[in-house]
């Protein structure tokens, strides 16, 4: 029992210790942001950042760093780390809309159409908590309403219309959060950190130029050193695994 106390202890000193000093190290990447010092700002954001998640505003503030730097690679990659926990962000959205601005010879994007688009908001991966919770709830209702229906102690009776409705409802919402958490788990995007040329086989076939900050979509096939991704024009093409960094 002592030495199990003992260890907790010191596992909580620990955890108090890094609590710590990730305090101060955001203290002094703010003061040297503000102070303009913008390599020492990214030095001690990237100090947080080490070893696990952490909360989008340290992301954004990096990625902001990074775009004072011109590393515009680097400040696209931690802007989409904070979408990616924060995905409703204005601030975020639009810086980082600006620094893929600055992308010379930018890929154009895919504009889907409105069906598409509206489609994609609906089942966007950070949807698949949302339809799930509510997916969960309906379900509980439904039951509960069914039970207290079959014991005769309904609040109100419901035709079987409505009944009917609210079952094809829960079937859509199951669709939704399914169909959003596939998207999730598939959701494999990185960032290209130099001007690189991607090839349409590995290692091998025409040459595609891709520059610095080109966000793409991993497919999830290798070859080797290869790995092929989906181009914001959304071609396929293959880049070597040391030009980008996945999210």
């Amino acid at each position: 029992m002592r030495a199990f106390i003992i260890i907790a202890f010191c596992l909580l000193s620990v955890n108090l210790l890094a609590t710590d000093n990730i305090n101060i190290y955001w203290q002094k990447a703010n003061t040297a942001y503000q102070q303009k010092n913008y390599d020492t700002a990214a030095y001690y954001y990237e100090q947080i950042t080490a070893g696990k998640p952490s909360a989008s505003e340290v992301y954004y503030n990096l990625g902001n760093a990074y775009y004072k730097l011109n590393r515009i690679g680097l400040a696209i990659f931690n802007y989409q780390r904070a979408l990616h926990i924060n995905p409703k962000d204005k601030n975020i959205q639009d810086n980082l809309l600006l620094a893929q601005s600055r992308i010379p010879n930018r890929i154009p994007q895919v504009q889907d159409i409105f069906f598409l688009r509206w489609w994609k908001g609906l089942t966007a991966a950070s949807t698949a908590n949302t339809w799930a919770v509510v997916s969960l709830l309906l379900f509980l209702l439904l039951i509960g309403y069914a039970i207290l229906n079959r014991l005769g102690k309904s609040p109100f009776p419901l035709p079987f219309q409505a009944r009917a409705g609210a079952w094809v409802l829960l079937s859509v919402c199951i669709i939704l959060s399914f169909t959003a958490a596939m998207r999730k788990a598939n959701s494999h995007i990185a960032v290209v950190m130099n001007n690189t040329n991607a090839m349409d086989k590995p290692n091998a076939g025409k040459s595609l130029s891709i520059p610095e900050g080109t966000t793409i979509l991993l497919t999830g096939t290798t070859n080797g050193n290869w790995q092929e991704a989906t181009l914001p024009d959304g071609k396929t093409a293959w880049i070597q695994k040391a030009n980008f960094i996945e999210i």
